[in-house]
């Protein structure tokens, strides 16, 4: 019987810090992204267009609103007797304790599931990133070089370097070459070859570098696998990756890499990318077109399946179902499905999550929040006080109560919990 070569697992439970208030109630890789799309949504289409048809989601950290998303998995052609998409929660039994304990220890606890299929090749992936890859010819070049270990890298400047995992790679090839020294994260980096989370493995090496690993306190991939299989003089390969790779991991990033879908030519092409989703999730299927008002202005921005647009909107991304009422202005903005933004409120520089209300004469941020580089965000199932003021960099947490909120402002940076 037919059985797919490659065995692609893509690491998706978890959450950060640093995205806040949009990771409270769903992890990073279901976060909403591009107006109608979820992160997750990048690997999973790049996986579609790789022809890469076995998926397995690793899955930990408020997994419901992920796999609402994925359902059954239809929406990436991913129904079928030889593929399909699993999603593996944490378990435990008699012989295992523990909860997920890092991402290396999440493939471990599923080494069941990877035997029953048998592939050759397994690839796993970070959930959390914007980009469009053709993963087989990273696979060709991991099988052409007899690899124990291909990981992927993409140039970033030099002073950024430090928040990543770290690689030399010799100049084999325009495709890559031998990695001569990783470091997760570095102090003072020796080269800007940052890693994408995008793994090739022979099967029987990772096996055995998870076992090995077991006896450790770490458990994750570029702190402990990948050094590990260096040390131990393993075949490790450098992917020298040169498209374009959006970073999702803070407010700041999230809102850059958002903003990088506009213009008249945009650094993401949703369409010419092949993005898919599930357009059953949130009834985006379903809802009316955009409905445009008789004093409607929409300039340089997306606007999806159910938005009623009465106001002003500059620069901005908005989610199905969002209504901007007359004399309302949204700009430099990213708002989530169903938000609603009443008369004369006016909005900059900022991120709503779901069913945010923001009623007559609210104020989000100001025209020169750039120049601070701060963008406020605002967290699910808030009904903004009339006329309340908030400033740049400002964070409201999820579902405050009315007699919580201030008497008129929140400054600068402050936070509503």
């Amino acid at each position: 019987m037919y059985r797919p070569s490659t065995l692609a697992m893509i690491l998706a439970g978890g959450r950060v810090d640093e995205l806040g208030v949009l990771t409270h109630y769903r992890p990073k890789s279901a976060v909403p992204f591009g107006g109608f799309a979820r992160v997750i949504d990048f690997p999973l289409s790049n996986l579609l267009h790789s022809g890469i048809e076995r998926i397995a989601i690793l899955s930990q950290y408020r997994s419901y609103s992920l796999i609402n998303h994925i359902g059954t998995g239809a929406a990436w052609d991913m129904i079928g007797r030889n593929r399909g998409i699993s999603i593996l929660p944490p378990f435990k039994d008699y012989e295992n304790p523990h909860w997920y304990r890092g991402s290396a220890d999440a493939v471990y606890q599923n080494l069941d599931y990877i035997r029953y299929y048998g592939p050759s090749v397994i690839l796993i992936l970070s959930g959390d990133h914007i980009y469009q890859m053709d993963y087989r010819k990273m696979i060709r070049y991991h099988t052409e070089q007899d690899a124990d270990l291909t990981a992927a890298f993409i140039e970033v400047p030099r002073e950024s370097a430090s928040r990543f995992g770290v690689a030399e790679i010799a100049d084999d090839s325009e495709e890559g070459g031998r990695m001569l020294s990783y470091e997760e994260k570095p102090a003072e980096p020796k080269s800007n070859w940052a890693s994408l989370t995008v793994l090739c493995f022979r099967p029987n090496v990772l096996f055995d570098a998870l076992k090995k690993n077991q006896a450790s306190d770490s458990y994750e991939f570029g702190r402990d696998i990948i050094p590990m299989l260096m040390r131990e003089q393993y075949k490790v390969h450098g992917y020298k990756f040169r498209g374009y790779w959006g970073y999702t991991r803070t407010i700041d990033e999230y809102w850059q890499t958002s903003m990088d879908l506009l213009g008249e030519k945009p650094m993401i092409d949703l369409e010419a990318w092949g993005i898919r989703t599930n357009l059953a999730h949130r009834g985006i299927s379903d809802r009316q077109p955009v409905k445009l008002g008789p004093q409607a202005s929409l300039e340089n921005s997306m606007a999806y399946n159910g938005c009623i647009i009465d106001g002003t909107v500059r620069n901005s991304i908005l989610f199905p179902g969002v209504h901007v009422m007359a004399g309302a202005e949204v700009n430099d903005s990213i708002l989530f499905f169903d938000t609603i933004v009443h008369e004369n409120a006016q909005l900059h520089r900022m991120v709503s999550d779901v069913n945010t209300v923001f009623n007559r004469n609210v104020t989000v941020g100001r025209p020169r929040c750039e120049e601070v580089n701060r963008v406020s965000v605002i967290g699910w199932n808030n009904s903004v006080p009339e006329g309340f003021r908030i400033g740049c960099g400002c964070t409201v947490a999820p579902r405050i109560a009315p007699e919580r909120w201030p008497a008129t402002e929140l400054v600068d940076g402050e936070e509503l919990k």
